[in-house]
């Protein structure tokens, strides 16, 4: 299966959903990143929400960023995300190995630990919206699920799966997102919350050869994909922004950078991707 996001509706509207299935994109940042299973798993988990929770923007310049800080070994994750697509991604602590759960996964919980769910809505106005919740997990899905309930009172059920192979790569990735609207009726209630009771899991569902729209035909009725499309992750840093932001320092940070008589070499987090500049192209920027 190729990397793609679905949304739609279901039972006659009153479901919304949201589901992608993220292998490549994930591998990807792990790659990039050289992040052990653990962490990939919990970055993996992170993106893939970041994905769907992007495609909630109404505007295209709308930015979401998920942050969790926690006291586990991993410490904090970040990934930021649009509304067409694009993913990023990074954990504080990428090398984080623990021992696997008494049932055979990954501890990411442990790994994250306790702590702050950050949702960060940057949608152009002058502040952008910040909701915050108590990490009740550290699973990051039960996690994102008590934020949609705590902090925007929407009910929602979120899971997220990612899978390591024998050879440290990702295998398969995904989640789904499906929330309720204010009129849904009591018996497709509970009829989501019987189906959703008797699901494995995600990477389970998968493996098995399904695919996104298959799970989501499975959990609902009525299914109708409104939209699909590609996801990656993408690092949006270029040149032209690292020197954007040079000169956001102002002149007086510049000269004094100059005056020292040293290259600076400025690093992206996100992609891992170095800028150098020389004092020469400094005093260009300078002149601006």
């Amino acid at each position: 299966m190729k990397d793609e996001m679905i949304r739609g509706t279901a039972f006659g509207d009153q479901i919304r959903f949201f589901a992608a299935y993220t292998k490549d994109t994930v591998d990807e940042a792990r790659q990039i990143h050289d992040l052990s299973p653990l962490c990939t798993a919990a970055l993996g988990r992170l993106l893939t929400a970041g994905l769907m929770m992007g495609a909630m923007g109404k505007d295209e310049s709308d930015i979401i960023t998920l942050k969790i800080d926690g006291d586990g070994p991993i410490k904090s994750l970040t990934v930021t995300a649009d509304p067409n697509g694009n993913v990023k991604g990074l954990a504080y602590n990428n090398h984080v190995d623990l021992p696997l759960r008494e049932d055979g996964h990954l501890d990411v919980g442990r790994g994250i630990g306790n702590g702050m769910l950050s949702v960060i809505r940057d949608m152009g106005i002058k502040e952008p919206y910040v909701g915050q919740t108590l990490l009740h997990s550290g699973e990051i899905a039960e996690d994102l699920t008590y934020y949609f309930a705590e902090s925007e009172q929407i009910p929602t059920s979120v899971a997220l799966g990612v899978l390591i192979d024998r050879d440290r790569t990702v295998k398969h990735s995904g989640g789904f997102i499906i929330q309720v609207m204010p009129f849904a009726s009591d018996e497709t209630l509970s009829l989501i919350e019987k189906r959703l009771a008797s699901f494995s899991s995600v990477t389970q569902e998968v493996e098995q050869g399904k695919s996104m729209e298959d799970i989501m035909n499975e959990l609902l009725d009525d299914v109708k994909i409104e939209d699909r499309m590609a996801v990656r992750y993408y690092c949006n840093c270029s040149i032209e922004r690292v020197t954007k932001a040079l000169i956001s320092l102002g002149k007086k940070e510049l000269q004094s950078m100059i005056d020292d008589g040293e290259n600076i070499k400025l690093h992206c987090d996100f992609c891992e991707k170095d800028y150098e500049f020389t004092i020469d192209e400094l005093k260009n920027i300078i002149k601006c």
